[in-house]
């Protein structure tokens, strides 16, 4: 695997990846956007902080690519959307600068409140003045935290510490977490009503771009104290300072600017004020911060190289990262149980359905539906098919796909079944797990037991005596060796489904002379590549 780092990232996390003899890592830093461009073919990943921009045109050009890696939370410089429909798998590092961030804030905000920055200055000056430099305490103010992440949800932590009553906006947030937090959830209006302090922890998207715009700030208390140390353009900075100008806002403080580095007049003048202080989008930049980010990226793309689950992954779906080893052998179950029965179609695919049955039916099984169904379309596409784009190359071969399930299973705790359907076929096949090794307990509609190995035969005959005696024979004149066999039926001298596990390949001129001999009415040599 060959990766670019394109952007400076801490060395503990570029020294786990020179570990690893399957990697060449190449440090390229400064490239201008043509010489990336001109380059990145020869690439697998692409190590970035926000210093390169992951659009279009680079992603067109990155032939190779199948991760995008940033070394950090946000990733407005990334096309995340455009990266999905090219199979990029576009992994952040959503917990390395947390603390960080959260701090920053809470400096940015004590800052404020302490006329930290003026007093300083002052002092330094030869001055000495206090009067001018009377503060706000903190106790006692409503703040309203907008966005309750995992940022937020520390800086609400920090509030509550300095005896501040609390408050949060976030649609996307269960009441349990508020409530753990000891956290009123409020609408925005009721935010932006109520708050003191407002303090902002989200990403930008559509939705928050220019959240903060003249009619809110207009809404707040006057004397209200405003901090951004989010993402520049979730306030609307030609409103904020006019409302900084017009005392309606006693005081802000920002991290985070629309442009960086901030270049037009607006911002200009914004930061020239007064009564914000201000500092260049250091929430991130702690020294433990920057290991932390970087060391977490790294993890990511060997849990990748490894074939292991990612957990940082913004364009796959995920489980709870506390589900996690518990989800992971089933992982391994839906790709065999894809892997073994598309090989038993030969039409056109229709549908595939998923479905998930016992204790496991609790748990959201998209990222299970998802693995199976990349299985599956690998062994039908020409292209590179993968946990991101499986679902797209799938609508755009017209296939509907189906997730069911049921909470009840007859016969064992957790059972994952695909069903997939052609024209005028239809196949089924059922797999559970034991002690963590996939099984397969059901082939159409015969109950059978076996454990999948890399070569199986497949066949399907009227049941008489001597059938096995000639599948062996001609096996063996092969030098063909059967590991195992497992025969299923429905009753005596009726329709048997027989599979047999080989050491080797089964060529198909043998699997003829089978079918032959046994007058099979389906027979298929199989080839799991996913065990």
């Amino acid at each position: 695997m060959k990766i670019i780092v394109t952007d400076e990232v801490a060395q503990e996390g570029l020294d786990l990846l020179k570990q690893d003899p399957r990697i060449q890592l190449d440090v390229k830093l400064g490239l201008k956007t043509e010489e990336l461009h001109s380059i990145i073919g020869d690439y697998d990943v692409i190590i970035t902080r926000s210093g390169t921009t992951v659009d279009k045109p680079l992603l067109d050009a990155g032939k190779n690519l199948k991760m995008v890696a940033r070394a950090g939370v946000g990733v407005d410089n990334v096309d995340v959307d455009y990266a999905s429909t090219k199979g990029v798998i576009v992994v952040n590092a959503p917990l390395g600068n947390t603390n960080s961030a959260a701090e920053h804030a809470m400096a940015l905000l004590l800052s404020l409140c302490r006329n930290i920055v003026p007093a300083n200055d002052c002092l330094k000056g030869g001055a000495w003045k206090r009067a001018p430099f009377t503060g706000y305490e903190l106790k006692g103010k409503t703040a309203g935290v907008i966005g309750l992440g995992k940022v937020g949800g520390r800086v609400a932590t920090r509030l509550k510490a300095f005896e501040c009553d609390v408050v949060a906006y976030d649609p996307y947030i269960a009441e349990k977490r508020a409530h753990d937090l000891g956290v009123k959830l409020v609408s925005l209006a009721e935010l932006i009503k109520v708050s003191d302090i407002v303090t902002f922890h989200t990403p930008l998207t559509e939705e928050t771009r220019d959240m903060i715009g003249k009619k809110e700030l207009a809404g707040m208390k006057d004397g209200v104290i405003i901090v951004n140390a989010a993402r520049g353009g979730i306030v609307n900075e030609e409103a904020m300072l006019e409302a900084l100008e017009s005392g309606k806002v006693v005081g802000a403080a920002f991290d985070v600017w629309s442009q960086e580095p901030p270049n037009t007049d607006v911002l200009k003048r914004l930061i020239a004020n007064d009564k914000l202080i201000v500092t260049p989008h250091l929430g991130a930049n702690t020294f433990e911060a920057q290991v932390n980010v970087s060391v977490d990226v790294a993890k990511e793309i060997l849990q990748y190289l490894n074939e292991q689950p990612l957990e940082n992954a913004l364009n796959i779906p995920r489980f709870d990262p506390s589900l996690m080893d518990q989800m992971r052998p089933f992982l391994k179950l839906v790709q065999v149980l894809a892997d073994f029965s598309i090989q038993l179609v030969e039409s056109h695919l229709n549908k595939i359905t998923f479905t998930y049955s016992g204790a496991i039916a609790h748990h959201d099984c998209t990222p299970l539906t998802v693995t199976g169904l990349a299985s599956l379309l690998n062994r039908k596409v020409n292209q590179d098919v993968n946990m991101v784009n499986a679902q797209l190359v799938a609508s755009q071969m017209g296939i509907v796909v189906d997730e069911l399930r049921s909470s009840q299973h007859e016969s064992f705790a957790n059972v994952i079944t695909v069903t997939i359907e052609g024209a005028g076929e239809r196949r089924i096949v059922s797999g559970t797990l034991f002690e963590g090794v996939p099984r397969i307990i059901r082939l159409r509609d015969y109950q059978m037991d076996f454990r999948p190995e890399e070569h199986m035969l497949l066949l399907a005959y009227a049941d008489r005596p001597g059938m096995i005696g000639k599948i062996g024979t001609i096996l063996g004149a092969a030098d063909i060796n059967i590991g195992a066999m497992n025969l299923g039926r429905r009753e005596k001298k009726g329709e048997a489904m027989v599979i047999l596990s080989v050491d080797s390949p089964v060529p198909s001129a043998v699997a003829e002379e089978v079918q032959a001999a046994t007058d099979a009415a389906f027979i298929k040599a199989l080839h799991i590549t996913t065990l």
